[in-house]
């Protein structure tokens, strides 16, 4: 299913309210409630010609079961249809490990080098930044937690925000309307693929 752009991309996903984090400005870049444990990882210190965003998915699967696919940071391609293909070309999957993404035709991009910077299994919380390759999306951070959403509705809230250059010719709100809508696709897309999972496994159980 192709994803649609949002109308208004930012609408949702402004900035909330500007913290302190080692003595210089952070956007918390985010207006949905988070838990404690995870809320200073969506503290993006923005600086000057960047922009910060976060978007917001619900699932309805167990953390435990989107998580497994979230934290595949070899298999991208798993849930991210932007992705053509992915290549780990340093490391096992822990922290430090390099791999190398292949875009598909069509968007603004050849290749991305990422560089895995946290993978808290506790938690639930998956954060990379772009360090190579051929786009424009130039000093990339991208943070992912997950946890459990409220009842009755219960599920799994993923929140995924990024910090990022603007690109030169474009404006903060430009950068944000096209990656939040890249952004929006990979988690529909996420919601899709881990639900039709659930249901396959449920069918299985039951025959």
């Amino acid at each position: 299913m192709p994803c649609t752009p949002p109308k208004s991309p930012t609408q949702h996903h402004r900035v909330a309210n500007t913290a302190t984090v080692a003595g210089k400005a952070s956007d918390r870049c985010i207006v949905h409630k988070v838990p404690d444990s995870v809320a200073r990882h969506h503290e993006h210190a923005a600086g000057p010609g960047q922009c910060c965003s976060a978007v917001v998915q619900t699932i309805m699967a167990p953390v435990s079961t989107v998580w497994s696919f979230v934290r595949r940071f070899d298999n991208p391609q798993a849930y991210k249809h932007f992705v053509k293909s992915c290549n780990v070309i340093d490391g096992n999957g822990d922290v430090g490990t390099l791999r190398e993404v292949i875009v598909v035709s069509g968007l603004p991009a050849a290749t991305s080098t990422e560089r895995l910077e946290i993978l808290d299994d506790e938690k639930h919380v998956l954060s990379f930044r772009v360090v190579g390759g051929e786009h424009r999306l130039t000093n990339y951070q991208s943070v992912t937690t997950l946890h459990a959403g409220e009842e009755p509705a219960g599920g799994t809230v993923v929140v995924e925000s990024y910090v990022v250059d603007v690109p030169t010719g474009n404006t903060p709100e430009d950068t944000r309307v096209f990656v939040d809508t890249i952004v929006k696709c990979n988690l529909q897309s996420l919601g899709r693929t881990v639900e039709s999972h659930v249901k396959r496994s449920a069918r299985a159980m039951a025959a």
